[in-house]
């Protein structure tokens, strides 16, 4: 965010062509509910049968909406499934760390 580059710009352009592209589709965002920050997040230990790596998905909520979800394979192999839960979970905290951070932002900026 503080020193984008040429990438991050072709990034964006891609994101931006998407959305145009998928204009009739879209995410309900309601406006009636409370402006209250919520996360839910969970992994699969080792479902992939041929890596053994976990997948990992996290969902974020602005009251009843969905701002920010994601789901992946782990780096990495988890030795047990509270590990992969761990892992979920501190790929879930940084991503509500950096929302919580873009609204403080949005909020001193209106």
């Amino acid at each position: 965010m503080h020193s984008p580059t040429s990438t991050h710009m072709q990034d964006v352009k891609r994101l931006l062509r998407y959305l145009a592209g998928i204009v009739s589709q879209g995410v309900l965002l309601a406006s009636s509910s409370a402006a209250e920050l919520a996360a839910y997040y969970d992994s699969d230990w080792a479902s992939c049968p041929t890596t053994r790596r976990s997948t990992t998905g996290y969902c974020v909520l602005l009251g009843k909406s969905p701002i920010s979800w994601k789901a992946k394979k782990q780096s990495m192999v988890a030795r047990s499934s509270a590990e992969a839960e761990y892992r979920a979970m501190a790929l879930t905290t940084c991503e509500v760390t950096w929302i919580k951070s873009l609204l403080r932002i949005w909020a001193s900026s209106t």
